[in-house]
């Protein structure tokens, strides 16, 4: 989901959203969540406050929104196998958390909704949610190879989907975030193994190109 198209009303600007953002999370770098306010924010961009009020009521969703775009671009690349686009995506994810922005902005927000319920619920729903479909994407490409069997009943794929996502979004950002590690090729070839593993039942994961099995 695109940050254009993530409120309703009159006709956005994607360049204008762009450099809102962009300005969001550098405040976020600078000031810290206690400090940015919307007229930081304003200035920064170069636009006037009313501009950041007609797309955004307040802070926090603008905060989330700021965080939310650099979400938006994981993907999960078509490798050949589950295990390395498994693979590939944990380390786009720890690239994406090398960022300073991503990594201030991240903690910020997720500092802050410890509490703010409300907050916690947009970032439930504006970030963690929506990136749930690269779970979703990597399973059904999976099950067309025939690494994995027909899909199970809705209720079944959307809990396991749930728990794939928390197991990889767990431990990139405890080993990013938290242990202040990096998700390099090799933790994240042990890490996608053991995951794999658990995924298809196997012993096992398939071994990855020049890898032994």
């Amino acid at each position: 989901m695109s940050s254009t198209g993530r409120t309703t009303g009159r006709p956005r600007s994607a360049e204008t959203d762009a450099a809102i953002l962009a300005a969001t999370r550098q405040a976020l770098v600078d000031l810290g969540w206690s400090k940015v306010t919307m007229g930081d924010v304003a200035a920064r961009a170069g636009v006037a406050k009313t501009t950041l009020y007609r797309r955004w009521p307040g802070k926090n969703e603008l905060v989330v929104d700021a965080v939310a775009v650099l979400f938006d671009e994981l993907e999960v690349p078509d490798l050949g196998s589950l295990t390395a686009d498994v693979q590939g995506v944990v380390l786009q994810f720890g690239a994406l958390l090398e960022r300073p922005e991503t990594r201030t902005a991240l903690m910020a927000v997720v500092a802050e909704s410890t509490r703010d319920p409300a907050l916690r619920a947009r970032i439930r729903a504006m970030i963690v949610d929506p990136q749930k479909r690269l779970v979703h994407e990597g399973r059904e490409r999976a099950r067309r190879r025939g690494e994995l069997p027909a899909g199970d009943d809705p209720e079944t794929a959307a809990r396991d989907t749930d728990l794939i996502f928390d197991v990889v979004a767990g431990a990139v950002v405890h080993r990013a975030l938290v242990s202040a590690e990096p998700v390099d090729a090799e933790w994240a070839r042990r890490f996608t193994e053991l995951l794999v593993s658990g995924i298809t039942g196997a012993g096992s994961a398939d071994a990855l190109p020049g890898t032994a099995s």
